[in-house]
């Protein structure tokens, strides 16, 4: 199924209007390992360059140029062409994802910076650009920095660990699109199921700041063609709010009132917003919404009010020739049906917030998903400055996808590596929950995912354990030692930081297995490498199963879907060619308990 609102390659499914057009495809590229460019005015006569296939960065084999070296400093530029221009809009370029300060040019003229690696960011060209060719140019400044968040990027010259080749530059998507100066400049969609209700959260942009003029938006739902509701507003102020009731007079859907969204039927509804100026129509945005609750119930964690066991699979989203940015759309949707095939009903993104295509698909197939922040490696002012800002940024881009049920902010206590006893590092893992909760009431948060847990709505722990019999023993035995701070479970950590204590939570592993192959030596997984496939499905089979039998722990997160440089642990090859029969592996993921 495929929402009517949405467009092939289209960067924000979630948010589409029909006048845009996508900037990927060969751009004029120059390293600037001396950083003299801003000196020298590249951003006005761009020196003799070569060229790069943009949203893929210089290392890799997709760009064209696949040099893995370190430069700090790169440039873009593209000349595009703009037809007439019109008073009554703005032209808007969006960049997806630039990793990791980013300053652009539009005709010689400075219009902005940006600093982040991982969100969305926008700026108006209106007022730079002319009738006929146009040229943007972008400097991207990077570093081996680890106080900036990386994710999975390497910080040293070479790779380590499960540390991968770094990303540097533009690495999504680059678009425009006309939007009128008075338009929808998003909105925050909160289905309450419960109620039959969806709210709405209003941002209109109104860059006439004419106060004597008359603005109301209109939102209509539909679903499968069949209009549901409608309700319009007047826009008096900076924010406004709406709630629309989907269960009318004459509805005859399911117990609930209401179309939920589940894994087995991911029932979306269209929604059309429409903004009207003194009556007349000046902007028209398209989406979707799914109505769908995840909340928490004792040691239960409930979709749509029933208890959930969650099979879910670790995806670090890494291609052979073009890294972290997938190849293309089909590449998407080839993961995560083979991830359906292999038997699990969702994904931990993990160190990645991956393309905003990628979670339509999850909407549409009816794919969990927990969506992790990239990490950083040091602590300090500046580390925490930059990680709350763009995690903000991070949730607020993705929140109206129902795919997404669990926010997943810090990991492994990376970035913070003292957790446990050091109280000014507790506050930051508290800051970041309650902070996430200050946009989000009802998903689920993780601090700190894998161990040493502060305030956290689930208790993960992440485990390696080869044996089934041993990981069983350790968990049943050992249950309220394990929960309990002084005693180590998992390679030298425990539960919870110091201070902090087991309060009923929702338990699951979220790391385990990891298996790998001992044919090839240059890569590794977790434990001791298997010699034939009897003996992988003999140890996967055991260790899934186990979990399974554990009472307590309602679902797991499998390491991983797919091989990773030098990380050959995936149950899929880097080329994504299956290592086991993935009915093998369906058939025990879906054995009961």
């Amino acid at each position: 199924m495929e929402m009517q609102c949405y467009i092939r390659d289209y960067p924000r499914p979630q948010f589409v209007r029909k006048n845009w057009e996508l900037l990927n495809g060969e751009w004029d590229f120059a390293f600037d390992d001396n950083n003299i460019g801003e000196k020298e005015g590249w951003f006005k006569l761009f020196p003799e360059a070569q060229k790069i296939e943009v949203p893929f960065t210089y290392e890799t084999k997709a760009s064209g140029i696949a040099d893995e070296s370190i430069h700090e400093n790169i440039w873009y530029s593209k000349k595009i062409y703009i037809g007439e221009k019109c008073s009554e809009e703005n032209l808007i370029l969006h960049f997806e994802g630039n990793d990791y300060r980013t300053k652009v040019w539009i005709n010689g003229i400075h219009i902005g910076v940006h600093e982040g690696g991982h969100t969305r960011f926008s700026l108006d060209i209106s007022q730079h650009v002319i009738k006929g060719i146009n040229n943007i140019v972008v400097k991207v400044e990077d570093s081996l920095d680890p106080q900036q968040p990386r994710g999975k990027q390497r910080w040293l010259e070479n790779s380590f660990g499960c540390w991968y080749v770094q990303t540097t530059g533009i690495w999504k998507s680059v678009w425009m699109e006309r939007v009128p100066v008075i338009s929808i400049k998003g909105v925050k969609m909160t289905p309450v199921v419960e109620r039959g209700k969806l709210e709405l959260e209003y941002d209109i942009l109104n860059t006439l700041n004419d106060n004597t003029t008359d603005i109301d938006v209109e939102a209509t739902i539909s679903f499968k063609g069949r209009k549901v509701a409608k309700s319009r507003v007047m826009v008096d102020k900076n924010v406004i709010r709406d709630t629309i009731d989907l269960r009318g007079v004459n509805y005859t859907g399911t117990e609930w009132g209401i179309e939920v969204w589940t894994t087995k039927t991911p029932n979306l509804y269209d929604i059309e917003f429409h903004l009207y100026v003194n009556e007349k129509l000046e902007d028209v945005v398209e989406s979707y919404f799914g109505m769908r609750e995840i909340r928490i119930d004792g040691p239960n964690i409930l979709l749509n009010g029933c208890p959930i066991y969650q099979k879910l699979i670790l995806d670090q989203g890494y291609w052979e020739e073009s890294h972290l940015t997938p190849p293309n759309e089909e590449a998407l949707i080839v993961d995560l049906d083979k991830i359906v095939e292999l038997g699990y009903n969702g994904i931990r993104k993990h160190q990645k917030i991956e393309d905003e295509r990628f979670l339509y698909w999850c909407d549409v197939k009816g794919i969990l998903v927990w969506s992790e922040a990239p990490s950083n490696y040091v602590y300090s002012d500046r580390s925490v400055t930059m990680f709350i800002k763009e995690w903000m940024e991070m949730v607020k881009q993705n929140y109206n996808h129902p795919c997404i049920i669990t926010w997943v902010p810090l990991n492994e206590s990376w970035g913070f590596k003292n957790v446990e006893t050091d109280r000014m590092q507790q506050h930051f893992s508290e800051a970041v929950y309650h902070l996430t909760k200050s946009i989000d009431k009802y998903r689920p948060v993780v601090v700190n995912d894998g161990w040493e847990h502060t305030v956290s709505d689930i208790i993960t722990l992440h485990d390696y354990e080869e044996s089934g019999d041993e990981f069983f023993e350790r968990y049943t035995k050992f249950k309220n030692e394990i929960l309990d701070t002084s005693v180590y479970h998992c390679r030298g950590k425990s539960a919870f930081a110091n201070g902090y204590q087991y309060n009923g939570q929702p338990i699951m592993i979220s790391e385990f297995g990891g298996i790998a192959f001992s044919g090839d030596e240059s890569g590794w997984g977790y434990g001791n490498k298997v010699e034939s496939e009897e003996e992988f499905i003999d140890r996967f089979d055991k260790i899934t199963s186990t979990i399974k039998k554990i009472p307590y722990i309602c679902g797991y997160c499998y390491t991983q879907v797919t091989d990773v440089q030098q990380e050959t642990n995936g149950l899929l090859d880097i080329h994504r060619k299956a290592k086991i029969d993935p009915e093998i592996i369906r058939k025990i993921n879906e054995k009961m308990k």
